[in-house]
């Protein structure tokens, strides 16, 4: 009976999530975690291309569609916010996973660049919580989860518009959690470390500067995909209901030294 009831804190079935970025590397882990809990998955990405994870999703029993969208056009949000909230009933669950990357010494780094990763990793971030955070006060209940960075605690290096967007969201997390708290909508971020995805190839395949980052990681690794899954299904369950406006780190201990 004690088993059941504890499993139950992190059931979502009957839940819908929004998740950007959703088909493939961290997003991809969320997307597919969520489903295994019980949740129908919304993936919005740029390209309509239904990638292994869509599939497996859909093996779960789980219903899971391709929203192919730009976030660098905050612009027409409304529409897509509107298009998958009538396609599911409901969104209960919004993770702004979506994320993009440009790096350059800060004098030479251009103002195209700067404008594009604000653009995609911070605006779209707000847009989509004002916009699906409207819904779920609404409605009573919600959870948004933000993809924070390490960044957002430490300055990085030849990421400036990185750095700057992930420190946004970190705040802004707290901001809306101060606001939503007494609503019934959480809103709180996981910042992820060093993980070996498409973004980080450039640092995975500069040996130097992967051996210092694995020399600083406590677990000794770089992390999977798969280590976001439990952060995203706890903070979208009923198992997190009393925490607001926390930016959980899965890292490997990196910020613990």
């Amino acid at each position: 009976m004690r088993r059941v009831l504890f499993i139950g804190y992190f059931d979502l079935n009957g839940k819908t999530a929004i998740v950007t970025g959703g088909n493939r590397g961290l997003g991809g882990a969320m997307s597919y975690g969520l489903a295994e809990a019980g949740a129908d998955i919304a993936i919005v990405q740029r390209s309509k291309e239904e990638t292994e994870v869509v599939q497996k999703i859909r093996d779960l029993g789980r219903q899971c569609e391709v929203f192919s969208f730009d976030l660098s056009q905050t612009g027409n949000l409304p529409e897509l916010v509107d298009q998958i909230s009538e396609r599911f009933g409901k969104i209960d669950i919004l993770i702004n996973n979506a994320g993009v990357q440009r790096r350059s010494p800060a004098v030479e780094f251009s103002e195209e660049d700067w404008d594009f990763v604000i653009e995609v990793n911070q605006k779209s971030v707000f847009r989509l919580c004002q916009l699906v955070g409207k819904k779920m006060i609404d409605q009573g209940s919600g959870k948004i989860i933000n993809l924070a960075s390490l960044l957002s605690f430490q300055g990085g290096y030849t990421v400036p518009a990185y750095a700057a967007a992930k420190g946004a969201v970190a705040q802004f997390t707290k901001s809306l959690a101060n606001e939503w708290a007494s609503k019934n909508v959480n809103v709180n971020a996981i910042a992820p470390g060093y993980m070996a995805t498409e973004m980080n190839t450039a640092l995975m395949d500069d040996e130097s500067r992967s051996h210092q980052i694995l020399e600083r990681i406590p677990a000794g690794r770089w992390g999977k995909p798969e280590d976001m899954a439990g952060a995203a299904v706890f903070l979208a369950s009923n198992a997190s209901d009393y925490i607001h406006g926390e930016i959980i780190t899965v890292d490997g201990g990196w910020m613990g030294r």
